[in-house]
């Protein structure tokens, strides 16, 4: 497991919250944010999804800082680039990230097929 809490309390000063706004935007109590911001307790994928809705980040992105989740390929700035922007909706987000994913695929087969063809000449 990554550093959660840690993630997770960064997030929350960037977005300028105290814990118990957090806390009261996520529906999760002050002492049980602050065990996990403490390393103190591991949330549930649920409590993620819960802390990553008020902080407005996707919870696939704290699902991969919490180790739930696998590291996606590519560039991890595209990612955090699109979690960040609050004018998308997390459906727009898995939208664009799962185009990123798709363009990534297609590429690496076109790389594979001409590596393959280069080697078989």
């Amino acid at each position: 497991m990554g550093d959660i809490g840690g993630f997770i309390r960064q997030q929350r000063d960037s977005a300028s919250m105290s814990i118990r706004q957090l806390a009261q935007a996520s529906g999760v109590s002050n002492p049980y944010l602050s065990q996990i911001e403490r390393g103190l307790r591991r949330p549930s994928a649920e409590m993620l999804a819960r802390i990553a809705g008020a902080l407005r980040l996707s919870a696939e992105t704290l699902y991969v800082q919490a180790g739930i989740l696998a590291e996606p390929e590519g560039d991890s700035s595209v990612a955090t680039a699109l979690a960040r922007d609050l004018s998308l909706t997390d459906t727009q987000r898995r939208t664009l990230l799962d185009i990123y994913a798709a363009f990534q695929a297609e590429n690496r087969l076109r790389e594979e097929a001409t590596t393959t063809k280069g080697s078989t000449s």
